[in-house]
Parts: C-alpha cells; sequence; structure tokens
C-alpha cells in the first residue's frame, strides 16, 4: 500500500513567505516607533506631574518657597557661615554660588554614603548647582532614591547608563569627556567638564530643567539690587551661565514663592532640554521642537517651543536674547549637524520679566497637547 507523502514548502513559496513577513515588518515598524515614542511620552508628562506635585508638598512645608539651594554666603549683617559635611571638613564660602555647591556635595555625601575613600564625591565649585542639579533638593526632601529614575526622561538612554552605574566614569559609561574620549570638532570645548567632581554628578543629572526665573531675581524689571548677582546667557555655550557681578560677593535669591508667580498656567517652570519623541531629539529651542512641559500650576503640556514668548537677556531685553546651540560631547547634535549657525531663541529658559511675565499665552495654543 503506497502512503502519501509529506510536502514541504518549496524554496520558492519560502522566498515569499520571508518577503511577505519583511514588508508586514516595514509596514508595521514606523508605527510601532511612533507607539513607543508615544507611550515614553506619556511616561515622563507622568515624571513632571509627579514632580510638580513634590515641588508643591515643598511649598506648604517651606512657606510657600520654590525649591532650592537654601546654603548661603556672608551677609553685611551676618557672621561668615560655616557648613560641616559628613566627612567633617568645614566649608567657608566666598558667595552663594559656592554655599550651593557646599549643600549639593553634602547632599550628595549623605545620600549616597560616599563619604571617605576613592569614590568620594569631590568639591566642585566650577558649576552652577541649579543649572542641572535643582531636582536633588525634592529628592532629598521627598526621601527619593539617589539616583533617581523619576528625572529621568524614559528616552534618556544616556542618562538612564549613568544612573545603572555612578561610579563608572569612563568612556564605556559615555561620560562627556572621560578620560580618552575623541572629542569631533564642533562639540563644546571640553573645559572643565574633565574635571572628577563634575563627572561624579551626571547620574544625579536630570533630564529635566528647571527655568532661570525660579531660582533668581527677575532682574531688569525688579527694584535694583547691585549687591545681588544675576545670572546672564553666556554667548560661547548655551550649558554655561555668568553671574552679572565679578565681586566676591555674589548674592542670589534670598528664595522665590510660589505667590510671586504672575501667570502660573502659563509660566514654564521644569522642562525637557530635548524633545527625544521627535527624530533627532532636537533642543527645546527649535521653533518645533515640543518637549514636556511642567507649568506653575501643576500641569504639563507638549506646546511647541515656536508659540512660546522670545527670551531674554535678564538685564537687556532688547534685543531678545538668540544663541546657537553647542552641544555636550555626547548629547544630541544640531538637527543639521556639528557646526550649526542657526541663532536660536532660548524661550521660557530665558524669559523677559523672570516669574511676573508670560512664556505661553493665556490660552492654549491651537492644536496644542495638555495633559
Amino acid at each position: 500500500m503506497l502512503t502519501e507523502r509529506k510536502r514541504g514548502f518549496t524554496l520558492v513559496e519560502t522566498a515569499a513567505v520571508v518577503g511577505m513577513v519583511s514588508l508586514l515588518v516595514g509596514v508595521m515598524a514606523p508605527a510601532l516607533k511612533q507607539t513607543r515614542a508615544s507611550a515614553r511620552g506619556q511616561s515622563s508628562a507622568a515624571n513632571l506631574a509627579q514632580i510638580g506635585q513634590l515641588s508643591g508638598m515643598y511649598a506648604v512645608d517651606h512657606g510657600g518657597l520654590i525649591h532650592t539651594y537654601t546654603w548661603k554666603g556672608p551677609r553685611p549683617d551676618a557672621p561668615a557661615p560655616r557648613f560641616t559635611l559628613p566627612n567633617g571638613v568645614t566649608r567657608f564660602p566666598m558667595n552663594d554660588a559656592d554655599a550651593a555647591a557646599f549643600q549639593l556635595q553634602e547632599v550628595l555625601m549623605r545620600r549616597t554614603g560616599r563619604i571617605n575613600g576613592p569614590d568620594a564625591i569631590a568639591d566642585s565649585r566650577i558649576q552652577l548647582p541649579q543649572r542641572r542639579m535643582q531636582n536633588l533638593i525634592l529628592m532629598d526632601y521627598a526621601g527619593r532614591p539617589f539616583p533617581d529614575g523619576l528625572f529621568a526622561d524614559p528616552a534618556d538612554e544616556l542618562l538612564g547608563q549613568w544612573q545603572g552605574s555612578p561610579l563608572d566614569l569612563t568612556v564605556k559609561n559615555d561620560i562627556p569627556y572621560a578620560v580618552g574620549a575623541v572629542v569631533a570638532d564642533g562639540y563644546d570645548s571640553p573645559g572643565f567638564w574633565t574635571a572628577v567632581g563634575v563627572q561624579q554628578r551626571w547620574a544625579y543629572s536630570s533630564s529635566y530643567t528647571t527655568t532661570v526665573s525660579a531660582w533668581q531675581p527677575d532682574g531688569l524689571n525688579t527694584e535694583p539690587s547691585f549687591s545681588r548677582a544675576i545670572y546672564l546667557p553666556y554667548g560661547v555655550t548655551p550649558h554655561l551661565f555668568l553671574p552679572s557681578s565679578n565681586s566676591l560677593r555674589v548674592y542670589l535669591a534670598e528664595g522665590r514663592n510660589y505667590a510671586e508667580v504672575a501667570f502660573p498656567s502659563a509660566k514654564v517652570h521644569y522642562f525637557e532640554e530635548f524633545d527625544r519623541e521627535q527624530p533627532g531629539s532636537p533642543y527645546f529651542a527649535y521653533d518645533h521642537a515640543r518637549p514636556s512641559k511642567l507649568m506653575f500650576d501643576g500641569s504639563v503640556n507638549e506646546w511647541a517651543s515656536g508659540f512660546a514668548a522670545a527670551s531674554a537677556d535678564p538685564l537687556n531685553p532688547n534685543p531678545r536674547w538668540r544663541q546657537r546651540y553647542v552641544p555636550l560631547h555626547q548629547f544630541p547634535v544640531p538637527l543639521s549637524g556639528l557646526g550649526e549657525q542657526t541663532l536660536l531663541s532660548q524661550r521660557y529658559r530665558w524669559t523677559y520679566r523672570g516669574l511676573k511675565g508670560l512664556d505661553y499665552p493665556m490660552m492654549a495654543p491651537k492644536g496644542a497637547v495638555t495633559r
């Protein structure tokens, strides 16, 4: 009796199946990528909403103050301040910027346990802590972990890598300007970014940055106080701020208050420095960038930066402040490549009238997304 022979796929049939699968993957890949970007955007917005809640709780417990570094330098009518770090070293700050840097070091030492030994948190007074690390005040206040994933955009894979291995300061961990890094022309100058104290702090930084108006005086539009520094944008790079005074007696604001915000729903508090949900991860200052933003009323939106009011030098609002985006090594490059000369309005980072001003119209722009 003859048995029926099993028939397998022919080469032609196999090729047809592979072709169909490849076609389906090609058709579905953009949709899947868009879905992933949307999910990350929603997670990032949820992070910002929670940051807003923590900021509100801090304000309730601190007389309405917006969270910032509270250690201060010398005052004419007060004894010279002294602060003791967890390793027993006493610090005598020369100014408010030094005091904030010492407070940052104290918080990191205490919360990470890196007090002594080769991995101890080093002194670093060459950066302004408010620039990238305002988040540490909330993390410490709320008893959050160090590092803290709440302050990382889910699409910020680089920060996630640093947070996963905060003791690794090598090229393998993509720390900007790590020893041995090869930096192409067009990136920001290595400068002090190679200092160990700066490198140690990358794992504790945030994808979200706070607006300058949240921690310094309103500049030109407040009563003049020439003993108080106003931090200004630095023309060579968007990553550094410069004080208006060269004096050692640099005073910052005693503390800004939520009550000073004239239009909470139209004023940005925290924002994503890069819109990583769009191709190329555009810098927030590009007109079409739609980074998630936490407003002072606690709402979160993805309004395009092009709808925002133009930026302004705090001491000279006319002409309005514009500058090139120059990336740090390992950070997203300009949309047309390294060396791009496009001048961008810095939008809500440097705003006219500070907390008294408007960053966006009182009504949401047409088609804008609010969460």
